[in-house]
């Protein structure tokens, strides 16, 4: 038996992370059960760090760091061996690594020499210092971060491969650092270290209508160069005044949505000294993968009615271009980017634009002046949501020369699913592209026109993308977020980080099924991932958000109307502060107002404020704080009442064709039995009502599928299956290869919608978890429970969970059904298969 897949904190050789006792993770191949294990670490000298022994164990998750505090600047290579079921031992893994970032700054923050007028945009600022070198380099490290966007180059090469670093924060409240191995950069002689700081999300566009300064009006760098040498001396380069700097170089003009102008006959002449100014946050580690560039597309070239070059790269990307191209010099390219063509051929931005006499915002715009000769482009500070780019020069263009670069954070894809219905299996791929293009660093519903942390949509895709990829470090930075945010009444927002939210939302900060994501995502990754790190780290900010809701209760709001409630349902319904209800449903089932982001939603905070509390139940249980436990039992049951009572009132009556009021009610379990099953009738009358189409908006879509098969699995795969508008399969049949945000596409709320929000595609949890039935069930466990239907001949799924890999398909053959099942390494799994079959199998490969 052998350690495989072995990782630090869920990271694949992190460098520069800041937990000095990490959890250490591996993967089991061969064998049947793990009965022990030792890991063996040592510093980059090969000095002995930790060797835990032969631990009997049949632990390979969250192992937690044995030795001693690991100190800042460390670099640990660690390996594995186990012993199998007979006890015996097998070889040693393959090393893994991980480095421990900087615990002291001794540089500067630097910015640009000028004036910051904050209504004015300014050129990309460009750094230099230049240092000597005479001695053998053994390691050198940089660590850098800024207020902006930066790109970094020793001698002339690119520093590491993260791109729109440090990524998206509060910067106000945190400021994520970058370490990067630039030993193999280090030249003898003179070296030359520059450093390119653009607006970013810090004094750039951010939000639907492209605010600007949300976090500050002064971009600034920090950066400390850390050299070893092979005679056991060290040097240091860090920012400072000394730096050189101007910002007259090529980057004329860059925003992170609008785009970037850029003259290629500029040269910084870095004929100024840098600035050196404050910053009052200490810049700390993410602890998670960053933002790099993956898939590259190559386009099909036509020219439109109106004579423009129109490069098609068949597939919806968030990301950007690059092109190679000879010019005489002094010739212009003008590139927009944009997700789809209007009815005339015409690319057309308006289904992402925000349009108003003072601004159109994104303009997901390049401007490129040609230099002589051969010219090489890539964009490096800004990020756009396309399929399609217009090309406007005098220049001849092969479409060869462009390339499209897909650009999200560096996730591993740990999920995959097959069927016999090829709409279905287009639509998981449309699924997993709009998690990648919403994922640069930030969980956000859309690469174009908002580009928002939003919390409702996070938390009910987040069991889907811990399917789909190894989310949970992604997770834990958006949960740093969330909480950063969190206000001293308890209260979790709608959008983090928040800047560029319109100002008269923000009283929708704390609306049910948004702020929930700060306890759904800790408490639902607990579950998936058997980590119970989320709700031990994050419980007092958990606990003091679920005092917030309970404050709510039984309080009347703006604009509420009288529910009749009396007694406790009264004393426990949730009638006030603004939410967004059930959100986005079709409009032909109920129209968005604005009225909706107005009114409180008593039927959908009341039961929302009981899930919570009924989880938080469980949470304070497991971490043995029974006064905490009883506090929120008390109030799940109370509200449930609450929303018993308030279903027997003819406003919010079961009796109704709205799907989202009857399975929201069924799948948070907060009905009577008796209510429970004209719920049930009802809904099934409703689909007939509806032709079987899906009706619910953004909170009650996950909910759907898991409700309708517990009436009959064959509901389930009905809709499932629809392939009329609404329905998931009706955007792979027209052509999607991403995620609509609209059930009805670019013809709802005005033309207003993004083709590429992934919330939608949260039905995919269901795919894995019911249709091929892998459930994850503990330490070292599933249950596999498929449940096969509808007019499917197979279907299959495979989920690299961080037990192992386990394989669960069905196919039909000559009439029967049979099961294909694999149960990874030093894990069990209890089955269970619709004819009554019920076994625990050990690992291996079964089929039945």
């Amino acid at each position: 038996m052998k350690a495989i897949n072995l990782k630090t904190e869920y990271l694949i050789n992190p460098i520069g992370i800041d937990i000095t006792k990490p959890r250490l993770f591996w993967s089991c191949e061969g064998g049947i059960e793990q009965k022990a294990y030792c890991i063996s670490a040592v510093d980059g000298d090969g000095n002995e760090l930790w060797n835990s022994g032969k631990v009997e164990s049949s632990a390979m998750t969250h192992i937690v760091w044995g030795g001693s505090a690991v100190n800042a600047r460390t670099k640990v290579i660690w390996k594995v061996k186990l012993w199998d079921e007979k006890g015996k031992a097998g070889e040693w893994s393959e090393p893994a690594a991980f480095e421990t970032g900087i615990d002291q700054w001794k540089a500067k923050w630097i910015c640009g020499d000028y004036r910051v007028n904050k209504r004015k945009r300014y050129p990309v600022d460009c750094f230099r210092r230049s240092f000597g070198i005479d001695r053998k380099v053994k390691s050198a490290r940089l660590y850098i971060t800024a207020c902006g966007i930066y790109e970094a180059r020793l001698n002339n090469s690119r520093v590491g491969n993260f791109v729109l670093a440090p990524g998206h924060t509060d910067y106000r409240k945190r400021i994520q650092y970058q370490t990067y191995d630039v030993t193999g950069l280090i030249e003898a002689g003179e070296n030359i270290l520059s450093v390119e700081l653009a607006d970013g999300w810090y004094r750039g566009s951010t939000g639907a209508w492209g605010l600007r300064n949300q976090y500050g009006t002064k971009t600034k760098l920090i950066a400390q160069l850390e050299i070893k040498f092979t005679d056991g001396t060290n040097k240091e380069i860090v920012t400072d005044g000394n730096w050189q700097w101007s910002n007259d170089g090529p980057v004329r003009f860059a925003d992170n949505k609008d785009g970037e102008i850029v003259d290629a006959n500029r040269r910084p002449s870095y004929s100024k000294a840098a600035a050196v100014t404050e910053c009052a946050v200490v810049p700390r580690a993410s602890n998670n993968v960053f933002v790099t560039e993956h898939e590259v597309f190559k386009p099909q070239k036509s020219i439109s009615p109106s004579g423009r070059i129109i490069l098609d790269f068949r597939q919806n990307i968030a990301g950007y271009i690059a092109f190679k191209l000879n010019a005489a010099g002094g010739e212009k390219i003008t590139l927009r980017f944009g997700e789809m063509l209007d009815k005339d051929g015409e690319l057309t931005l308006k289904n992402i634009q925000c349009v108003s006499k003072k601004i159109t915002t994104p303009l997901q715009k390049v401007e490129y002046i040609c230099k002589k000769g051969e010219n090489l482009y890539k964009t490096k500070f800004a990020v756009f949501g396309f399929r399609y780019a217009e090309v406007d020069t005098t220049l001849e263009i092969d479409p060869n020369a462009f390339t499209a670069i897909a650009v999200y954070s560096d996730l591993e894809e740990t999920g995959s699913f097959d069927s016999s219905n090829r709409l279905l299996n287009q639509f998981v791929k449309n699924t997993m592209w709009s998690l990648k293009n919403n994922s640069a660093d930030v969980p956000t519903d859309c690469p174009t026109r908002e580009r928002h942390g939003w919390t409702g949509d996070s938390q009910i895709f987040c069991e889907s993308a811990g399917y789909l990829m190894n989310y949970i470090p992604f997770a834990r930075k958006h949960l740093n977020d969330v909480f950063d945010w969190q206000r001293k009444d308890g209260c979790l927002p709608q959008i983090a980080p928040s800047g560029g939210v319109d100002f008269y939302m923000y009283t929708l900060n704390g609306s049910v099924g948004w702020a929930d994501a700060g306890v759904l995502i800790p408490y639902r990754y607990w579950k998936l991932f058997g980590d119970d790190g989320l709700i031990k780290d994050n419980y007092d900010n958990m606990a003091r958000y679920a005092r917030f809701m309970m404050k709510r209760c039984g309080k009347t709001g703006f604009m509420a109307k009288p529910l009749g409630l009396k007694g406790d349902p009264k004393k426990y319904a949730v009638n006030s502060g603004q939410s967004y209800g059930e959100w986005a449903e079709p409009a032909e089932v109920h129209p968005n107002d604005w009225k909706d982001m107005v009114a409180p939603h008593p039927e959908v905070s009341t039961a929302y404020t009981s899930y919570i509390m009924s989880l938080m139940t469980e949470i304070a249980e497991f971490l043995e704080k029974p006064q905490d436990a009883e506090l929120y039992r008390r109030y799940a049951e109370k509200c449930k009442l609450a929303c018993q009572a308030l279903v027997e009132t003819k406003a919010y009556s079961l009796d109704t064709d709205r799907q989202a009021q009857l399975v929201r009610p069924l799948f948070l379990k907060l009905l009577s039995e008796k209510q429970k099953e004209f719920a049930k009738k009802r809904l099934v009358k409703a689909m007939e009502n509806f032709g079987w189409r899906i009706g619910t908006g953004f909170l009650s879509t996950p909910f759907m599928l898991y409700v309708l098969a517990d009436i009959d699995t064959g509901y389930a795969y009905r809709l499932l299956e629809n392939e009329e508008m609404p329905g998931w399969l009706y955007m792979p049949k027209n052509g999607a290869t991403t995620i609509w945000e609209s059930w009805e596409g670019t013809s709802a709320q005005g033309g207003i919608a993004s083709l590429n929000h992934y919330s939608k595609g949260a039905c995919c949890e269901w795919l894995f978890k019911e249709m091929c039935g892998i459930n994850v069930d503990g330490k070292n466990h599933f249950i596999i429970a498929p449940k096969p239907g509808g007019h499917f001949s197979f279907a299959k799924a495979e989920y690299k969970s961080v037990f192992g890999t386990v394989k669960s398909g069905w196919e039909i053959k000559n009439g029967e059904t049979v099961f294909h099942i694999t149960v990874p390494a030093n894990t069990t799994a209890d089955i269970a298969l619709p004819n009554g079959t019920k076994r625990t199998l050990a690992a291996g490969e079964y089929t039945f």
